[in-house]
């Protein structure tokens, strides 16, 4: 495992971190520590940029007789689409790598389903 060295600064959190080239934080601020030896930076000292999730459902009961129903549902996850940066691979923390600090992966973007259910 890399052991980084945290000079202590601004962070400079960039909260719309789905800006391609931009970092997540300011990574200038983190250095390599020579082989063998340990830095000062801990795991997880500051947070991540997080989720902004919003779903949503629609349903229309209908009638067919006196014991019987259907139902149309439209359901819709993430319906804004924002992206869901809080996996743990979301930020890349790898100092080696050239992406180091910005955000390569994201959750799943919006889902849409439109179902139907018959209840008796």
């Amino acid at each position: 495992m890399d052991e980084l060295q945290f000079t202590p600064g601004p962070l400079h959190l960039h909260h719309n971190p789905r800006s391609a080239g931009h970092n997540y934080c300011n990574t200038a601020l983190f250095a390599m520590q020579p082989l063998g030896t340990r830095g000062n930076a801990k795991r997880r000292f500051f947070p991540g940029p997080g989720m902004d999730n919003t779903d949503l459902a629609l349903l229309k009961n209908f009638s067919l007789s006196q014991a019987r129903s259907l139902q149309l549902r439209l359901e819709s996850f993430n319906t804004f689409n924002h992206a869901q940066l809080l996996s743990a691979g979301a930020v890349d923390g790898n100092i080696s790598s050239a992406t180091f600090g910005q955000a390569v992966s994201a959750a799943s973007p919006r889902i849409v389903q439109v179902a139907a259910k018959v209840i008796f």
